[in-house]
This record gives structure tokens, sequence and C-alpha cells, in this order.
């Protein structure tokens, strides 16, 4: 299947071990350069990257924020944790982000984190929540995507009695700007989930890093698509690639790598501290030299 459309390109920034100034900083400066065209933070709840103690913001929280103070970046989590907050709630939530953003929520959601990830699995136990395994887990995330959907465009109060969620005279007022609701980003690369991508997803995120498997689960996607009778090319193919500063031409082959294999929604992950300008520096070492 031909996955090639126009390159999207946008930034990831970890909102963990930074000062708010500064992710205000690159967002804002961001919003003035068009070639970026989405930003997005990750959902976590202690810091994935040294010190566990370090700072780290609420993913929602702070998106809000940041669409408050922006008006064209299209912008996301990526993704939110399924597991952190009861679906219900997290479709208000989100309908909040889209209405004060004016219409420009990517919903970025994903089964939450996976086991073998030790400074992962401290964010439930040190929050007290309970880490479900992943069959539970994907099976929730399924259900969640149903019900997201239907608080976001039904129009009378419904119940829902599902194997793992289950709502009483559920309703979602107001609705998300977006019709008929915002694009549904799924990030994740099992077998389990990439069945939830193909039957709900608008957007599917892989993280890079190895383009072969990528490819191995892109196709993979076609086939659990081909088996419902979704058109795989509905499903736009992202992927995370973490920008070197020191080493620009790593990043700017393994973009390339991405857009030959039919991935053409590239996020840029930025580590912190952020150098001056950042942004326009990714778009004249990163973005244009790869532009086909």
């Amino acid at each position: 299947m031909s996955h090639r459309k126009h390159p999207r390109f946008g930034i990831l920034t970890p909102p963990h071990q930074v000062a708010y100034p500064d992710l205000q900083r690159v967002w804002t400066d961001a919003d003035e350069i068009p070639e970026i065209e989405h930003a997005w933070m990750f959902d976590h709840l202690i810091p994935i990257a040294g010190d566990v103690t370090g700072p780290v913001f609420e993913g929602w929280t702070l998106l809000s924020a940041l669409a408050a103070q922006t008006r064209r970046l299209r912008i996301g989590l990526m993704v939110t944790s399924n597991r952190f907050r009861p679906p219900a709630m997290l479709a208000k939530i989100a309908t909040t982000v889209d209405v004060v953003s004016g219409g420009r929520l990517e919903f970025g959601i994903g089964v939450g984190s996976r086991p073998s990830h030790p400074i992962a699995r401290h964010e439930y136990s040190s929050h007290g929540m309970p880490y479900h395994d992943s069959g539970h887990a994907v099976a929730s995330l399924a259900e969640a995507c149903t019900l997201i959907r239907r608080l976001w465009t039904e129009r009378e109060p419904f119940d829902f009695d599902g194997d793992i969620h289950r709502l009483t005279r559920a309703f979602g007022n107001p609705k998300p700007v977006q019709r008929p609701h915002p694009p549904i980003v799924i990030g994740g690369r099992s077998k389990a989930t990439l069945r939830v991508v193909a039957e709900h997803a608008d957007i599917w995120n892989i993280p890079g890093g190895d383009i072969d498997d990528a490819v191995q689960r892109s196709a993979l996607l076609d086939d659990y698509c081909t088996e419902i009778g979704r058109d795989p090319n509905e499903i736009t193919r992202s992927t995370v690639l973490p920008v070197s500063y020191e080493q620009p031409e790593t990043t700017r082959a393994a973009v390339t790598e991405a857009l030959g294999a039919g991935f053409n929604h590239i996020v840029l992950g930025l580590s912190s501290p952020y150098p001056d300008n950042v942004v326009g520096w990714v778009v004249d070492e990163i973005i244009t030299p790869t532009v086909p």
C-alpha cells in the first residue's frame, strides 16, 4: 500500500527536567514558523530520563495553557496513557482543550507505559494507581476509543456496558469544535494495539530508531485494515525521531529514511536545555534539507 503524502513536521518537547518559561518560548516560537505544523508533549507523572525526583508537568493541564498561548499549531500529547484517567473524564478534558485551542487538538492515546520500563512502572505505584496486565490495557484502550468518540458525537445520553468500562446516562456537552471529532492518534507497536489502531485511528505513531521494524509493523497494520474492510491509506503513518543538536546529519538521515518508508508525519523530539532559536535551527538544519 502507498502511504506517501505531503510530509508534515512537528516538535515534541518532553515536559520533564525543564522550566515552564522554556516550554513557553519554544511553543510560541514554533507557532510563528509555518514549517512546524504540530507540537506535542508526553504524558508521564515522573521524569522518564534523569533524576526521577526532578520536575515534570502534568501533560493535559500544560497543553491547555499552551493552547491558549498559540493560534496556529496543531497540538497534542504523544500519547496519553489510557491507564491514568477514566475515559469519560479524558473525553471531557480533551474537549476542553479542543475548545480552548479553537479546534486544533490531535487526540493522542495509547495503552500506557510498557511493562518492561521500570521507571514508567514506578509512576503508577508512586501515584496509587493500579497497573493491569497488557491484555487488560489493550481491551481498555479499545473500549475507551469507542466511548470517547460516542461522548464527542452522540446527541442523547447513552449507557455503555463494556468488559472494562461501564457508564450510565453518559453525555458530553459541549462537543469538540472539530467535527465529527478531533483526529485520533494512537501510539504503539504491539500486534494487539495495531488491531485497535486499524479500527479507531486517523494517525498511527511508532517511536523511531528501527526503521525495518516500523516498516514491518506498518505492513501488519495494512493487513489488519484489510481484514476489517478499511482502506489502510486512511491512517497517516507517524514517527518520533530524536534531534541531535551536535550531529544534525544523523537526524537528517533518519528523517529521509522515515519519509522514504511512508512515514510522512514526522515528530522531532527536542531535548532540554533548548538552544536559542531552536525551532528556527530545526527548520534550517533538519527540515529544509530533507523535504523532497
